[in-house]
Protein backbone atom coordinates (compact mmCIF):
# COMPACT_ATOMS: atom_id res chain seq x y z
CA UNK A 1 0.00 0.00 0.00
CA UNK A 2 2.97 2.28 0.83
CA UNK A 3 4.05 1.27 -2.36
CA UNK A 4 1.36 2.02 -3.83
CA UNK A 5 0.79 5.56 -2.57
CA UNK A 6 4.02 6.82 -3.26
CA UNK A 7 3.92 5.43 -6.65
CA UNK A 8 0.79 7.62 -6.62
CA UNK A 9 2.87 10.54 -5.29
CA UNK A 10 5.72 10.23 -7.45
CA UNK A 11 3.17 10.32 -10.58
CA UNK A 12 1.13 13.46 -9.36
CA UNK A 13 3.98 16.00 -8.83
CA UNK A 14 6.84 16.55 -11.75
CA UNK A 15 10.40 15.13 -11.37
CA UNK A 16 13.13 17.55 -10.31
CA UNK A 17 14.68 18.85 -13.70
CA UNK A 18 12.43 17.26 -15.64
CA UNK A 19 9.97 19.41 -17.76
CA UNK A 20 6.30 18.88 -16.74
CA UNK A 21 4.11 16.96 -18.90
CA UNK A 22 3.17 18.00 -22.14
CA UNK A 23 6.76 19.72 -22.78
CA UNK A 24 5.12 23.12 -22.16
CA UNK A 25 7.43 25.14 -20.05
CA UNK A 26 6.56 27.72 -17.75
CA UNK A 27 7.70 31.15 -17.78
CA UNK A 28 8.04 33.78 -15.13
CA UNK A 29 5.95 36.53 -16.79
CA UNK A 30 6.30 40.25 -16.22
CA UNK A 31 4.24 42.74 -14.57
CA UNK A 32 1.40 44.44 -17.25
CA UNK A 33 2.89 47.26 -18.55
CA UNK A 34 0.56 50.38 -16.81
CA UNK A 35 -2.11 51.67 -19.60
CA UNK A 36 -1.52 55.09 -21.77
CA UNK A 37 -3.03 57.20 -19.28
CA UNK A 38 0.56 57.76 -17.13
CA UNK A 39 2.20 58.73 -20.56
CA UNK A 40 0.38 60.95 -21.59
CA UNK A 41 0.91 62.90 -18.31
CA UNK A 42 4.32 62.95 -18.74
CA UNK A 43 4.60 64.35 -22.21
CA UNK A 44 1.90 66.93 -21.34
CA UNK A 45 4.41 67.78 -18.81
CA UNK A 46 7.32 68.58 -21.37
CA UNK A 47 5.63 70.53 -23.80
CA UNK A 48 4.43 72.67 -21.03
CA UNK A 49 7.89 73.14 -19.55
CA UNK A 50 8.82 73.80 -23.18
CA UNK A 51 6.10 76.61 -23.25
CA UNK A 52 7.33 77.88 -20.65
CA UNK A 53 11.03 78.53 -20.89
CA UNK A 54 9.98 79.76 -24.53
CA UNK A 55 7.74 82.41 -23.09
CA UNK A 56 10.81 83.56 -20.35
CA UNK A 57 12.91 83.90 -23.41
CA UNK A 58 10.02 85.86 -25.28
CA UNK A 59 9.50 88.03 -22.47
CA UNK A 60 13.46 88.41 -21.37
CA UNK A 61 13.74 89.59 -25.08
CA UNK A 62 11.20 92.13 -24.97
CA UNK A 63 12.13 93.32 -22.18
CA UNK A 64 15.29 94.00 -22.91
CA UNK A 65 14.42 95.37 -26.55
CA UNK A 66 12.62 97.70 -24.51
CA UNK A 67 15.16 98.98 -22.18
CA UNK A 68 17.59 99.31 -24.74
CA UNK A 69 14.83 101.42 -26.08
CA UNK A 70 14.29 103.51 -22.80
CA UNK A 71 18.20 103.71 -22.72
CA UNK A 72 18.71 105.11 -26.19
CA UNK A 73 15.85 107.84 -25.69
CA UNK A 74 17.62 108.89 -22.77
CA UNK A 75 21.18 109.21 -24.29
CA UNK A 76 19.25 111.26 -27.49
CA UNK A 77 17.29 113.43 -24.69
CA UNK A 78 20.64 114.01 -22.81
CA UNK A 79 22.97 114.77 -25.81
CA UNK A 80 20.56 116.95 -27.49
CA UNK A 81 19.92 119.20 -23.63
CA UNK A 82 23.82 119.20 -23.14
CA UNK A 83 24.20 120.94 -26.98
CA UNK A 84 21.12 123.18 -26.44
CA UNK A 85 23.12 124.43 -23.02
CA UNK A 86 26.76 124.42 -25.23
CA UNK A 87 24.56 126.66 -27.40
CA UNK A 88 23.28 128.87 -25.11
CA UNK A 89 26.34 129.22 -23.02
CA UNK A 90 28.58 130.23 -26.34
CA UNK A 91 25.70 132.69 -26.97
CA UNK A 92 26.22 134.14 -23.41
CA UNK A 93 30.07 134.43 -24.57
CA UNK A 94 29.19 136.07 -27.83
CA UNK A 95 27.34 138.70 -25.46
CA UNK A 96 30.32 139.11 -23.86
CA UNK A 97 32.65 139.36 -26.26
CA UNK A 98 30.03 142.45 -27.73
CA UNK A 99 30.81 144.27 -23.87
CA UNK A 100 34.38 143.66 -24.22
CA UNK A 101 34.81 145.31 -27.34
CA UNK A 102 31.46 148.24 -26.34
CA UNK A 103 34.04 149.03 -23.61
CA UNK A 104 36.98 149.07 -25.61
CA UNK A 105 35.11 151.71 -27.78
CA UNK A 106 35.37 154.05 -24.82
CA UNK A 107 38.84 154.85 -25.46
CA UNK A 108 38.47 155.93 -28.90
CA UNK A 109 42.24 154.90 -29.34
CA UNK A 110 43.90 152.77 -31.52
CA UNK A 111 43.00 148.94 -31.68
CA UNK A 112 46.49 146.72 -30.61
CA UNK A 113 47.34 143.38 -28.98
CA UNK A 114 48.29 144.98 -25.94
CA UNK A 115 44.03 146.13 -25.25
CA UNK A 116 41.71 144.02 -22.27
CA UNK A 117 39.84 142.25 -25.44
CA UNK A 118 43.72 140.65 -26.56
CA UNK A 119 43.86 138.91 -22.91
CA UNK A 120 43.30 135.07 -23.33
CA UNK A 121 40.11 132.96 -21.86
CA UNK A 122 41.78 129.84 -21.25
CA UNK A 123 39.69 126.91 -20.40
CA UNK A 124 38.21 127.56 -17.10
CA UNK A 125 35.96 125.62 -15.51
CA UNK A 126 32.09 127.25 -15.93
CA UNK A 127 31.32 127.10 -12.27
CA UNK A 128 34.44 129.38 -11.26
CA UNK A 129 31.90 131.99 -12.90
CA UNK A 130 28.28 131.10 -11.73
CA UNK A 131 28.25 132.46 -8.20
CA UNK A 132 31.18 134.09 -5.68
CA UNK A 133 30.32 133.05 -2.86
CA UNK A 134 32.12 129.40 -2.55
CA UNK A 135 29.95 128.37 -0.06
CA UNK A 136 26.94 128.06 -2.40
CA UNK A 137 29.08 127.72 -5.53
CA UNK A 138 30.36 124.33 -4.05
CA UNK A 139 27.71 122.29 -4.85
CA UNK A 140 27.60 123.28 -8.74
CA UNK A 141 31.23 122.71 -8.82
CA UNK A 142 30.82 119.13 -7.71
CA UNK A 143 28.32 118.36 -10.23
CA UNK A 144 28.61 120.73 -13.60
CA UNK A 145 31.76 119.49 -15.95
CA UNK A 146 31.69 122.41 -18.19
CA UNK A 147 34.53 124.34 -19.54
CA UNK A 148 34.67 127.35 -21.45
CA UNK A 149 37.19 128.37 -23.63
CA UNK A 150 37.34 131.33 -26.43
CA UNK A 151 39.16 133.85 -27.96
CA UNK A 152 39.01 137.47 -30.25
CA UNK A 153 40.52 138.14 -33.63
CA UNK A 154 40.60 140.98 -35.61
CA UNK A 155 39.68 140.58 -38.83
CA UNK A 156 41.49 143.48 -40.21
CA UNK A 157 44.63 141.84 -39.28
CA UNK A 158 44.30 139.86 -42.62
CA UNK A 159 44.71 140.81 -46.03
CA UNK A 160 40.55 141.61 -46.92
CA UNK A 161 39.69 140.46 -50.54
CA UNK A 162 37.10 142.70 -50.73
CA UNK A 163 39.35 144.96 -51.61
CA UNK A 164 40.18 143.63 -55.05
CA UNK A 165 36.83 145.28 -56.56
CA UNK A 166 35.60 148.46 -56.63
CA UNK A 167 32.52 149.21 -58.69
CA UNK A 168 32.83 145.98 -60.02
CA UNK A 169 36.05 146.16 -61.25
CA UNK A 170 39.84 144.79 -60.21
CA UNK A 171 41.70 147.24 -58.74
CA UNK A 172 44.98 146.83 -59.87
CA UNK A 173 46.79 148.29 -56.75
CA UNK A 174 45.36 145.91 -55.03
CA UNK A 175 45.68 143.03 -57.17
CA UNK A 176 49.53 143.70 -57.37
CA UNK A 177 49.16 143.65 -53.48
CA UNK A 178 47.53 139.61 -53.53
CA UNK A 179 50.37 139.04 -55.88
CA UNK A 180 53.24 140.07 -53.71
CA UNK A 181 51.10 138.16 -50.59
CA UNK A 182 51.39 134.93 -53.02
CA UNK A 183 54.70 135.22 -53.45
CA UNK A 184 55.38 135.81 -50.01
CA UNK A 185 53.87 132.40 -49.35
CA UNK A 186 55.37 130.62 -52.44
CA UNK A 187 52.38 130.55 -54.25
CA UNK A 188 52.58 131.00 -57.74
CA UNK A 189 51.22 134.21 -59.12
CA UNK A 190 48.14 132.68 -61.18
CA UNK A 191 46.32 132.01 -57.78
CA UNK A 192 45.91 136.01 -57.48
CA UNK A 193 44.93 136.58 -61.16
CA UNK A 194 42.35 133.45 -60.63
CA UNK A 195 41.08 134.68 -57.48
CA UNK A 196 40.19 138.30 -59.06
CA UNK A 197 38.43 136.91 -61.60
CA UNK A 198 36.84 134.78 -59.60
CA UNK A 199 35.16 137.09 -57.42
CA UNK A 200 34.72 139.94 -60.08
CA UNK A 201 32.78 136.87 -62.36
CA UNK A 202 30.64 136.15 -58.56
CA UNK A 203 30.29 140.07 -57.92
CA UNK A 204 29.30 140.78 -61.71
CA UNK A 205 26.43 137.94 -61.71
CA UNK A 206 25.35 139.39 -58.14
CA UNK A 207 24.93 142.76 -59.46
CA UNK A 208 23.17 142.10 -62.60
CA UNK A 209 26.56 143.37 -64.82
CA UNK A 210 26.37 139.83 -66.57
CA UNK A 211 23.63 141.52 -68.51
CA UNK A 212 25.60 144.21 -69.43
CA UNK A 213 28.29 142.21 -71.13
CA UNK A 214 31.31 141.87 -68.48
CA UNK A 215 30.37 138.25 -68.15
CA UNK A 216 29.19 137.49 -71.54
CA UNK A 217 31.95 134.96 -72.07
CA UNK A 218 30.65 133.04 -69.09
CA UNK A 219 27.25 131.31 -69.33
CA UNK A 220 25.46 131.49 -66.48
CA UNK A 221 26.11 127.86 -65.15
CA UNK A 222 29.85 129.09 -65.04
CA UNK A 223 29.49 131.79 -62.87
CA UNK A 224 30.49 130.53 -59.41
CA UNK A 225 28.37 132.01 -56.31
CA UNK A 226 29.69 134.79 -54.38
CA UNK A 227 31.54 133.35 -51.49
CA UNK A 228 31.04 134.83 -48.05
CA UNK A 229 33.98 133.06 -46.62
CA UNK A 230 37.77 131.96 -47.03
CA UNK A 231 36.51 128.08 -47.02
CA UNK A 232 34.18 128.96 -49.96
CA UNK A 233 36.95 130.18 -51.84
CA UNK A 234 37.28 126.51 -53.40
CA UNK A 235 33.77 127.83 -55.44
CA UNK A 236 36.55 129.69 -57.38
CA UNK A 237 38.89 126.90 -58.28
CA UNK A 238 41.14 126.99 -55.40
CA UNK A 239 42.55 123.69 -53.98
CA UNK A 240 42.77 122.83 -50.50
CA UNK A 241 46.55 122.82 -50.20
CA UNK A 242 46.54 126.42 -51.79
CA UNK A 243 43.39 127.25 -49.35
CA UNK A 244 45.55 125.79 -46.68
CA UNK A 245 48.59 128.12 -47.34
CA UNK A 246 46.52 131.21 -48.13
CA UNK A 247 43.47 130.85 -45.66
CA UNK A 248 45.66 132.20 -42.36
CA UNK A 249 46.63 135.60 -43.86
CA UNK A 250 43.56 136.81 -45.87
CA UNK A 251 39.73 137.55 -44.80
CA UNK A 252 36.57 137.69 -46.68
CA UNK A 253 34.47 141.06 -45.18
CA UNK A 254 31.19 142.72 -46.44
CA UNK A 255 33.45 145.17 -47.69
CA UNK A 256 36.72 146.60 -48.22
CA UNK A 257 38.62 147.65 -45.49
CA UNK A 258 41.89 149.09 -44.28
CA UNK A 259 44.89 146.64 -42.80
CA UNK A 260 45.69 147.55 -39.13
CA UNK A 261 49.11 147.38 -38.63
CA UNK A 262 48.78 147.34 -35.29
CA UNK A 263 47.78 143.38 -35.29
CA UNK A 264 48.59 142.16 -38.69
CA UNK A 265 51.23 139.92 -39.46
CA UNK A 266 54.39 140.56 -41.54
CA UNK A 267 53.58 138.77 -44.47
CA UNK A 268 50.35 141.31 -45.00
CA UNK A 269 52.02 144.23 -44.26
CA UNK A 270 54.80 143.43 -46.82
CA UNK A 271 52.32 142.17 -49.20
CA UNK A 272 49.68 145.70 -48.81
CA UNK A 273 52.80 148.16 -48.69
CA UNK A 274 54.89 148.05 -51.83
CA UNK A 275 58.49 148.65 -50.99
CA UNK A 276 58.48 146.98 -48.19
CA UNK A 277 60.04 143.63 -47.14
CA UNK A 278 59.76 141.40 -44.89
CA UNK A 279 62.68 142.43 -42.62
CA UNK A 280 61.06 145.91 -42.64
CA UNK A 281 57.58 144.64 -41.82
CA UNK A 282 59.02 142.31 -39.23
CA UNK A 283 60.86 145.14 -37.47
CA UNK A 284 57.38 146.74 -37.56
CA UNK A 285 56.35 143.91 -35.62
CA UNK A 286 58.90 144.06 -33.10
CA UNK A 287 58.68 147.65 -32.52
CA UNK A 288 54.94 147.47 -31.83
CA UNK A 289 55.54 144.54 -29.27
CA UNK A 290 57.04 147.22 -26.89
CA UNK A 291 54.99 149.95 -27.79
CA UNK A 292 52.15 149.89 -30.22
CA UNK A 293 51.65 152.38 -33.12
CA UNK A 294 50.10 155.26 -32.43
CA UNK A 295 49.79 157.00 -35.50
CA UNK A 296 50.62 156.22 -39.20
CA UNK A 297 53.40 159.02 -39.23
CA UNK A 298 55.27 156.26 -36.44
CA UNK A 299 55.00 152.91 -38.78
CA UNK A 300 56.66 155.29 -41.49
CA UNK A 301 59.68 156.00 -39.62
CA UNK A 302 59.80 152.36 -38.67
CA UNK A 303 59.59 150.83 -41.87
CA UNK A 304 61.38 153.31 -43.89
CA UNK A 305 61.75 157.21 -44.09
CA UNK A 306 62.05 156.42 -47.89
CA UNK A 307 58.62 155.04 -47.88
CA UNK A 308 56.18 157.49 -49.02
CA UNK A 309 53.00 158.39 -47.03
CA UNK A 310 50.97 155.61 -46.32
CA UNK A 311 47.29 155.94 -47.53
CA UNK A 312 44.40 156.00 -44.34
CA UNK A 313 42.40 153.59 -47.35
CA UNK A 314 45.02 150.89 -47.50
CA UNK A 315 46.26 150.67 -43.75
CA UNK A 316 45.37 152.25 -40.35
CA UNK A 317 45.58 151.41 -36.39
CA UNK A 318 41.72 151.13 -35.78
CA UNK A 319 39.27 147.86 -36.56
CA UNK A 320 35.87 147.41 -37.08
CA UNK A 321 35.41 143.99 -37.66
CA UNK A 322 36.30 141.12 -35.06
CA UNK A 323 35.75 137.74 -35.23
CA UNK A 324 34.81 135.28 -32.31
CA UNK A 325 35.71 131.95 -31.57
CA UNK A 326 34.49 130.21 -28.64
CA UNK A 327 34.20 126.57 -27.43
CA UNK A 328 32.01 124.65 -24.48
CA UNK A 329 33.07 121.48 -23.48
CA UNK A 330 30.27 119.65 -21.91
CA UNK A 331 31.41 116.18 -20.24
CA UNK A 332 32.35 114.11 -23.99
CA UNK A 333 30.66 117.03 -25.92
CA UNK A 334 32.36 119.46 -27.54
CA UNK A 335 30.35 122.67 -29.49
CA UNK A 336 32.54 125.09 -31.43
CA UNK A 337 31.41 128.63 -32.54
CA UNK A 338 32.36 131.53 -35.00
CA UNK A 339 31.41 134.25 -35.10
CA UNK A 340 31.81 137.52 -37.02
CA UNK A 341 30.84 141.31 -35.16
CA UNK A 342 30.83 144.97 -36.88
CA UNK A 343 31.88 147.57 -34.38
CA UNK A 344 30.64 150.95 -35.20
CA UNK A 345 31.75 153.23 -32.45
CA UNK A 346 29.51 152.08 -29.69
CA UNK A 347 27.51 149.93 -31.59
CA UNK A 348 28.50 146.23 -31.92
CA UNK A 349 26.12 143.68 -34.15
CA UNK A 350 26.69 140.03 -34.79
CA UNK A 351 26.84 140.16 -38.38
CA UNK A 352 27.08 135.72 -38.93
CA UNK A 353 27.72 132.96 -36.57
CA UNK A 354 27.92 129.53 -37.69
CA UNK A 355 29.09 125.70 -35.70
CA UNK A 356 32.86 125.22 -36.51
CA UNK A 357 33.96 121.70 -36.24
CA UNK A 358 36.39 120.87 -32.92
CA UNK A 359 40.38 120.25 -34.15
CA UNK A 360 42.06 117.44 -32.76
CA UNK A 361 44.25 119.76 -30.29
CA UNK A 362 41.45 121.16 -28.84
CA UNK A 363 40.75 124.65 -30.97
CA UNK A 364 37.98 125.18 -33.20
CA UNK A 365 38.51 124.80 -36.99
CA UNK A 366 38.79 128.19 -39.10
CA UNK A 367 40.98 130.70 -36.68
CA UNK A 368 43.01 132.51 -37.93
CA UNK A 369 47.18 131.94 -37.12
CA UNK A 370 48.49 132.42 -33.91
CA UNK A 371 50.16 135.57 -34.30
CA UNK A 372 47.29 137.26 -35.64
CA UNK A 373 44.98 136.12 -32.98
CA UNK A 374 43.80 138.01 -29.85
CA UNK A 375 42.07 135.84 -27.52
CA UNK A 376 38.48 136.29 -25.88
CA UNK A 377 39.50 137.67 -22.29
CA UNK A 378 37.35 137.76 -18.85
Amino acid sequence: MSATMSAAGSAGRPAVGRPPAGGACRSTRLPAPPSGRPRTARSQRGAALLTAIVTVALIATLASGMLWQQWRAVQVEAAERAQLQAQWILQGALDWARLILREDARSGREDHLGEPWAVPLAEARLSTFLAADRDRNASVEEGLDAFLSGRIEDAQARYNLRNLLQQGKVVPAELASLRRLCDLLGLPAQVADALAEGLRRSASDRSGEAAEGQADTAGPRDTPIPPSRVEQLVWLGLDEATLQRLAPHVVLLPQPTPLNLNTAGREAIAAVLPGVDLAAAQRLVLARQRSPLRNLEEARRLLGEALPTLEPQRVDLRSSYFEVFGMMRLEQLAVAQQSLLERRDRDVRILRSRRVPVQPDGSPAGAGPRTNATPLQQ
